[in-house]
């Protein structure tokens, strides 16, 4: 009971401690892009550490704000819808498998909450079920602009669904199964047999796809503030409003961990099988401690070096040895210890483990790549017209989506 109830909360404490590092990550991000600084002024006794605190002063603001429900609204769908949004983005992620599994007593121990036959079907049933908050936050809030945002909304996640449960029959076709585990096994770690190789088409097209799920620009119709205001979530504050903000970094992160688990080989390692891991765990082991002792010293020896120069003259100039230091000290600590133990001795549980574990930081690596992809293209692409977009949902990638599915069931035939 207690490994079901850990596999269940792994997954929500992984999303919702990577939601601040997204908030973050995304308004520096932005700020470089468009040649600025970004967020850089809150700070705890002159302590700024390069706008990280400005998300931790955003949590306090909005656990602290007034919760206002206005009079008109349909009131317990009002306050049901924004808890909908953010429910449905979080369970998608129980399918995913982010390791290979082991084996613990003659049992076989796998890394997902839920592992599924039927694991594709339970992500197109979870994904579909996301436009009834938008909708519900929409018509609850009685105000038309809430609705046309609210409509607007459902009108692109219906049309994009449709896209996007072509190429994951495209991408059933060439896996043969509805197992996410199973299809991941199929891409091996050999990376020409990853399925954005093997049917580019579809990969584009569920990527589309995922980005008008989760209404990221060029796709977020739904808020329009230019012309809709807010669009559906205008009547909300406080933490309603926060919720629905997390939901869009929610859908992120599982949208990224779905096209690594689809589409970039999931957990496997490029190149290196969980045989070969398992097989040289205790060689493999050496080589990670020693690198990330290595990778620390560098990062600690280069913050630490910025110190030096007195580059703002107040407090901030301190900030780099908060974080240098310490990252020096452990990587110091951490070479010398792996260069002086020597080769470690593993156990076949420890050779497993030690597999897992860097599987799991392979998949994490891809997740935090394609939430990057995310706000890459956000801050890049301008807003469609609304017009265009369904032209591009219906006109375009559906028909696409449908020669996907052909072409990949000739080639299987042949």
């Amino acid at each position: 009971m207690l490994v079901l109830i850990l596999k269940i909360l792994i997954p929500f404490l992984l999303i919702f401690n990577l939601l601040p590092l997204l908030i973050w990550v995304e308004r520096k991000g932005s700020a470089y892009i468009q040649d600025r600084r970004g967020p850089n002024r809150a700070s705890f006794f002159g302590i700024r550490l390069g706008g990280l605190l400005h998300t931790i002063s955003d949590v306090i603001k909005l656990i602290t704000k007034e919760d206002i429900i206005p009079a008109h609204v349909n009131k317990p769908f009002f306050i049901l819808a924004p808890f909908l949004v953010l429910f449905v983005a979080c369970v998608t992620y129980a399918v995913i498998p982010f390791a290979h599994p082991i084996e613990i007593n003659g049992g076989i121990f796998t890394f997902q909450a839920a592992d599924l036959n039927v694991g594709i079907l339970y992500i197109l049933a979870m994904s579909s079920l996301g436009v009834f908050g938008v909708l519900l936050a929409g018509w609850s809030s009685n105000n038309k602009y809430s609705l046309l945002g609210g409509l607007r909304s459902s009108a692109q996640m219906f049309s994009y669904e449709i896209a996007m449960g072509l190429a994951l029959l495209s991408v059933l076709l060439l896996g043969g199964s509805l197992e996410l585990s199973a299809l991941i096994d199929d891409q091996t770690a050999a990376v020409w047999r990853w399925n954005f190789i093997r049917n580019p088409l579809a990969f584009i097209l569920f990527l589309t796809a995922v980005f008008a799920e989760a209404n990221r620009l060029p796709f977020d119709l739904p808020e329009g503030e230019s012309e809709l205001v807010a669009g559906y979530h205008v009547e909300y504050s406080s933490m309603k409003f926060a919720m629905f903000f997390m939901a869009e970094y929610a859908h992120m992160i599982v949208g990224s961990a779905l096209i690594t688990a689809l589409f970039f080989g999931g957990w496997q390692v490029p190149f290196l099988s969980t045989e070969f891991l398992r097989t040289n765990a205790e060689s493999g082991l050496f080589m990670v401690l020693l690198a990330h002792g290595v990778l620390f010293m560098i990062i600690g020896f280069f913050l630490l070096g910025k110190f030096k120069s007195g580059k703002y003259g107040d407090k901030r100039d301190y900030e780099v040895i908060v974080i240098g230091l310490p990252m020096t000290v452990i990587g110091l600590a951490l070479g010398l210890y792996t260069l002086l133990h020597g080769s470690f001795q593993l156990g076949d549980m420890g050779r497993q483990v030690f597999a897992a574990v860097l599987q799991f930081g392979v998949f994490m690596a891809k997740i935090l790549f394609f939430c990057w992809v995310f706000i890459w293209i956000r801050w890049t692409l301008p807003r469609f017209r609304y017009d265009q977009l369904m032209h591009l949902g219906w006109k375009v990638m559906i028909p696409l989506g449908l020669a996907s599915v052909a072409g990949t069931a000739i080639v299987m035939v042949l």
